[in-house]
């Protein structure tokens, strides 16, 4: 049976993929105590990049708003796997985005609300969460966004 966070992701129309895998040596998640930690998710879905490249240059603000949602999947995702049940999920604690930017590109919390606004859309009031968005020269593969995560769990 879908628990109620899986309820609402499919009324939002997303699914889950299957997580993906580490690119280098890391783990996808570890789970401390009441704690779970989601490593760094690029914005890959199917298999590709939705965004390549830095913000404030070849991104728009909508194009990395909706790579950072697409790495919050990849987040949940990779919770599933963790869990077996986002049900188990208590509070987003916090999450971290990291956003490839030129210089001047200033709308680095923006892009992430793409995230953010995800986790409250499934979570409600328990996915309101800390964070901090950082631009970066450059992300691994290129991509423009990605965005890690800590859980508090059951």
């Amino acid at each position: 049976m879908t628990g109620t966070a899986e309820k609402k992701l499919a009324d939002l129309g997303v699914v889950l993929p299957a997580p993906p895998s580490s690119i280098a040596n890391y783990v996808g998640y570890i789970r401390s105590g009441n704690l779970l930690f989601i490593a760094g998710q690029l914005c890959l879905a199917d298999g590709v990049l939705v965004a390549k490249g830095k913000l404030g240059a070849e991104v728009s603000l909508e194009a990395g708003a909706a790579a950072a949602r697409i790495c919050a999947i990849n987040v949940l995702a990779q919770a599933k796997l963790a869990l077996g049940d986002l049900d188990k999920i208590t509070r987003v604690v916090r999450l971290g985005g990291f956003i490839s930017s030129t210089p001047d590109f200033v709308d680095g919390s923006k892009v992430l609300n793409g995230a953010s606004d995800l986790m409250v859309q499934v979570f409600g009031d328990k996915g309101r969460h800390t964070r901090t968005a950082t631009g970066v020269s450059v992300i691994p593969t290129d991509a423009a966004v990605e965005v890690e995560a800590t859980f508090e769990v059951a």
